[in-house]
C-alpha cells in the first residue's frame, strides 16, 4: 500500500495538492512538519500530525522535522480568536530544547538508515535584516492573497496586529529555505496549518519557479464533542512529569468505543489486517475494551517504554483492587495520588499517638473512615478491612511501617470502598 492510501484509510488525510500522491509514487521526496515551542512539551494533539511524519519515513521518504525557534516569537493565529501572548527568549529556547529531544525519541532519531533531521527557523531567521526579508519575500505574496486565508479572516473583526499577519509569510520562507537547501517539495500538518503551508508552495512557485506539494490530517475530536487532548485536570502532556505515564495509559484505555475505532488507526502503526481483526473481536465483546487497551499500550509505549507500559498496567490494578502490598510500595508519590485520585482522603495526625495506634481506634477516632469504635469493631469481625492491600483484624497495630511513601496508608472497606490516609 502506498503513503496516501494508507493514510486515506487510516482517515488521516484531510486536503492534500493535486498531484502529491503521483509525486509520492514516483520518487522519494523529503518533506518536513513543523512545531513552534509555545510550551515545553508537546501534546497528543500534536501527536497526531507527527504520525504523518512518521509514515512518511516508514515509507522510505527523508523526514525533516523544525522546531519554530523564530515562528515561536511570532505567533500562529490559526485556530486562535485573540492575540498570543509574545514568551520571553529563554522561555523559547527552553522549549525549543525539549521540544528537540521528544521528536528526536519519537521519530527513531540516528536509530535506523533514515534518520529524521531536525532542523531550527531560528537558525537562518537570526541574520536575515528587515528589509532585506521585505525585499525578498514579503514582494511575492500579495495583501489580498494573505486576507484570504482563513487564519487572517477569522481575526477581522476581532483584530490581528501585523506580527502575526506576517506570520504565514515566515513560515512559508521556512519552506523555500528548506526547498532549496534541503530539496524539501513536501510539507504536512494539521488541516489548521494549510493556509501557512499553502502559502509556502505558492511562494516556492513565486520566486524558485518550483513545484512544492502538501497535505494534511483533521484535526481530532471526540465523539461527544468535546475537546480531544483534555482531562479535567489539562492537556495530555508527552513530558512523563506533565502528564505521568500511568495517567497518559488512562486517556486511552478510557476512550469510548466510537473513538476507539478511530484513534487506533491514527496514532498505532498496526497494519490494516490487525485493525480489522481487532476492531471485529472487540465488537464481539464490547466489555473487554480490546482496541483500548490495545492503543493504550501501543501508544504507551511508543511515547515513553515497555517499562512504563508495563508499570501502568500493573499501576492501573491496584485500583480495582488486583495488587498486593510490594506493589503499592513501589509507587512513586506522584503515581500514588494519580492512582487514587478521587479516592475519599483522610488526615491522620502523627503528634495524636505514639510509635504505634490500634487500629479500631484508627479507623473510628484518628481518622473517621468509621464512624464508631463498634463499626469498626464490626466490620474487623467481618473481615471486611484491608490495609495496604491486606487483611487486618482487631490485634493490628498502626505502626510507621505501615506509611508508604512515609505518607500514605490505604484502607479498604469491602471490594469497592477504598480510602486514602496521608500522615501529617
Amino acid at each position: 500500500m502506498n503513503l496516501i492510501d494508507e493514510l486515506t484509510w487510516r482517515g488521516m488525510i484531510h486536503d492534500i495538492m493535486p498531484g502529491t500522491k503521483e509525486k509520492l509514487e514516483t520518487e522519494t521526496m523529503s518533506g518536513y512538519i513543523g512545531q513552534d515551542p509555545t510550551a515545553d512539551s508537546l501534546h497528543i494533539g500534536n501527536l497526531a500530525s507527527l504520525m504523518l511524519l512518521i509514515h512518511f519515513q516508514r515509507h522510505g521518504h527523508k523526514p525533516f522535522a523544525l522546531v519554530g525557534g523564530a515562528t515561536g516569537m511570532i505567533g500562529d493565529p490559526s485556530g486562535k480568536s485573540e492575540e498570543r501572548n509574545l514568551l520571553s527568549e529563554e522561555v523559547l529556547q527552553n522549549n525549543v530544547n525539549a521540544i528537540r529531544k521528544q521528536l528526536e525519541k519519537l521519530l527513531c532519531y540516528g536509530k535506523d538508515d533514515n534518520p529524521v533531521t531536525i532542523v531550527n527557523n531560528y537558525d537562518w531567521f537570526k541574520e536575515y535584516g528587515l528589509l532585506n526579508f521585505m525585499r525578498d519575500i514579503g514582494k511575492h505574496l500579495t495583501v489580498s492573497y494573505m486576507m484570504s486565508k482563513d487564519s487572517v479572516k477569522s481575526r477581522l473583526e476581532k483584530g490581528i496586529s501585523f506580527t502575526e499577519f506576517s506570520y504565514q509569510l515566515i513560515q512559508g520562507y521556512d519552506f523555500l529555505w528548506l526547498y532549496e537547501n534541503h530539496n524539501c517539495a513536501i510539507q504536512f500538518g494539521g488541516s489548521d496549518q494549510w493556509g501557512n503551508i499553502t502559502a509556502g508552495s505558492e511562494l516556492i512557485r513565486r520566486k524558485a519557479k518550483g513545484e512544492a506539494f502538501a497535505f494534511t490530517c483533521p484535526l481530532i475530536t471526540k465523539a461527544d464533542g468535546t475537546k480531544f487532548g483534555k482531562t479535567a485536570g489539562g492537556s495530555v502532556w508527552l513530558d512523563p512529569e506533565k502528564t505521568s505515564p500511568y495517567q497518559f495509559y488512562q486517556f486511552w484505555v478510557n476512550a469510548s468505543d466510537a473513538d476507539a475505532k478511530k484513534y487506533i488507526r491514527v496514532f498505532t502503526l498496526l497494519d490494516k489486517e490487525t485493525i480489522e481483526n481487532l476492531e471485529k473481536q472487540h465488537d464481539e465483546a464490547p466489555h473487554q475494551r480490546i482496541l483500548q487497551k490495545t492503543i493504550a499500550k501501543e501508544v504507551t509505549t511508543m511515547v515513553h517504554s515497555e517499562e512504563d507500559y508495563e508499570k501502568a498496567l500493573s499501576t492501573s490494578a491496584l485500583l480495582f483492587g488486583k495488587g498486593s502490598k510490594e506493589a503499592l510500595s513501589k509507587l512513586s508519590e506522584r503515581d500514588f495520588l494519580d492512582v487514587f485520585d478521587g479516592v475519599p482522603t483522610f488526615n491522620l495526625k502523627r503528634s495524636d499517638h505514639g510509635d504505634s495506634l490500634d487500629v479500631i481506634d484508627f479507623l473510628s477516632e484518628h481518622t473517621g473512615i468509621l464512624s464508631s469504635k463498634g463499626e469498626a469493631r464490626r466490620s474487623l469481625k467481618e473481615n471486611s478491612i484491608s490495609i495496604n492491600m491486606e487483611k487486618v483484624t482487631m490485634e493490628k497495630s498502626i505502626t510507621k511501617e505501615d506509611l508508604l511513601n512515609e505518607k500514605f496508608i490505604l484502607v479498604q472497606k469491602g471490594k469497592r470502598n477504598k480510602y486514602l490516609v496521608i500522615a501529617e
